[in-house]
């Protein structure tokens, strides 16, 4: 009858855990169907041993003078693991070109914010043949307030060349890594 497989649970009937088996068994199995075939995909992780991450960490960055220069270079030091006791494989040049645009001008005429611009071109270069393998371009902006005080717009304009480089290496990272995962093997390599 209609009240099978159910309980009394506080004056309302409700249905028993019987039915939850079979919802769990599928879970469980389309789980273990989803792995396999991943697995048979050739699916590796971008940081697997010996996957990408091998090859980013033989990049050794060249960037010109400067403050924003030396951030990214920091910033795609960290971001590509430098293994800095190997010898690089590969040479990563960069040029860099900066904008600042004012914003918010008041009655005066004085910028209240002003817009930094980041534009990247990069290439990496086989070491071993001198040939550039890829090259490719990133750019960002950040903005910042103009304050009264010398300092704090000192300050608010470095913090808003940190975060530019910060993002402009996070695009060369991940353009880098999908170029490595799709052919990125030096010459001679198998």
């Amino acid at each position: 009858m209609w009240w099978r497989g159910r309980v009394m649970v506080g004056g309302e009937r409700r249905a028993s855990g019987r039915g939850r088996l079979p919802v769990m068994g599928l879970a469980v199995a389309a789980g273990l169907l989803t792995a396999a075939e991943l697995s048979g995909c050739g699916f590796t992780p971008m940081y697997a041993q010996g996957g990408v991450a091998s090859g980013l960490t033989a990049i050794e960055v060249k960037v010109p003078q400067g403050r924003v220069a030396y951030l990214l270079r920091e910033d795609l030091d960290d971001a590509l693991g430098r293994d800095k006791t190997a010898a690089p494989i590969w040479r990563l040049d960069v040029v860099i070109g900066q904008t600042r645009i004012p914003l918010g001008l008041t009655e005066n005429d004085v910028a209240e914010r002003y817009a930094l611009g980041v534009k990247v071109h990069y290439s990496l270069t086989e070491i071993a043949t001198g040939k550039v393998a890829v090259a490719g371009d990133a750019a960002s902006e950040a903005s910042y307030d103009s304050a009264s005080q010398p300092y704090s717009g000192i300050a608010a304009r470095q913090d808003s060349q940190q975060r530019a480089a910060s993002d402009v290496a996070r695009r060369i990272q991940l353009a880098l890594g999908q170029w490595m995962a799709q052919q990125g093997k030096p010459s001679g390599a198998p």
